[in-house]
């Protein structure tokens, strides 16, 4: 039997919820005292953007973690418990991925509707590492077939609190998803036109594995599920025979991330006498900064494919899908 999250679960006892990974109120807010825009916290920034594309006007939302924080490492600060109390709802991701703030987002699901969004994924479509000790891979945003079931609890949360818009945050998520239908695609087609020996894809810890999984990439990570986690000696040593074995041109390193493991693998490569490069930088954990293409789930994913398929000897356009991609 799979093991439910310690944390969701103790959030969830606390805060008297329906579900397992969501605080939800008994009955919606006097709708005559609901002030627009509703101010909303989200933790990361990936969350943050289906909060945003489902309530547009009728939201106001904040989001804690910026571009370049480790989600598995933050600490939430005084800032971001203000940040969380002024708010009327919050929206997290679950799966652990926040593990560090489970005290704060435990204390005010006893107060406010506090949402994890992953609460509708069939946990048979989740990933469980042998070495994540029984708990859910949480970077699901990876696969976006996966990311865009996320949309409707996000629908589903604000309908619930806002049922005076419900019509609207429908729209607004039937529209969002067809978007994300299309960002799908432009991953599957993408990927595909790597050779099929060079789809072979090594970053910093194992964010990617819900990548390979959807898109056809061996996926190898230096670190392992949490950037908490050690790469040891060992690890290092046995990726860098892989690379010089099966003759990887390219790896990867990651905007939230340390280099210095991925350093190392270069430099073990080549005191092999094989030349490794890296392919670029890759999103995982937090996406570009604020008000760029790459500042959304969009760019984000789109980056994400350009630059992994361009890289390995793939096709894609310089610029990506849109032709957005930063230069």
């Amino acid at each position: 039997m799979r093991k439910l999250l310690a944390f969701n679960l103790i959030l969830c006892l606390l805060a008297g919820c329906q579900s397992e990974q969501a605080s939800v109120p008994e009955k919606s807010p006097d709708q005559e005292q609901l002030n627009y825009p509703i101010p909303v916290a989200a933790t990361v920034g990936m969350v943050a953007d289906l909060v945003k594309n489902v309530g547009r006007e009728y939201v106001d939302v904040t989001q804690i973690m910026g571009s370049g924080v480790d989600p598995h490492m933050h600490k939430a600060s005084r800032d971001d418990v203000q940040t969380i109390m002024n708010s009327d709802m919050v929206f997290y991701s679950g799966l652990m991925l926040e593990g560090k703030m489970a005290d704060t987002l435990i204390k005010v699901a006893r107060t406010k509707p506090v949402f994890a969004v992953t609460e509708l994924i069939d946990p048979k479509s989740l990933l469980e590492p042998d070495d994540f000790n029984g708990h859910y891979d949480p970077h699901v945003w990876m696969d976006v077939a996966t990311w865009s079931l996320c949309v409707d609890a996000v629908k589903d949360a604000l309908s619930q609190y806002d049922p005076r818009h419900a019509e609207v945050y429908q729209k607004n998520a039937d529209e969002y998803k067809q978007q994300l239908k299309t960002l799908h695609e432009y991953g599957l087609k993408t990927i595909k036109s790597i050779p099929e020996n060079s789809r072979i894809l090594i970053t910093s810890h194992d964010a990617f594995n819900y990548f390979g999984r959807a898109y056809g990439l061996e996926v190898l990570g230096v670190q392992g599920i949490s950037t908490e986690s050690e790469a040891g000696l060992k690890r290092i040593n046995e990726l860098v025979d892989l690379l010089v074995a099966k003759n990887v041109k390219a790896v990867f390193v990651e905007s939230s991330v340390s280099k210095k493991n991925i350093t190392a693998l270069i430099d073990g490569a080549k005191a092999q006498g094989h030349e490794i490069v890296i392919g670029g930088e890759l999103f995982s954990d937090a996406m570009g900064e604020a008000g760029s293409y790459e500042g959304s789930y969009m760019g984000m994913l789109d980056h994400n494919f350009t630059i992994v398929a361009r890289a390995l000897g793939g096709t894609a356009p310089e610029k990506g899908m849109q032709g957005k991609l930063t230069p």
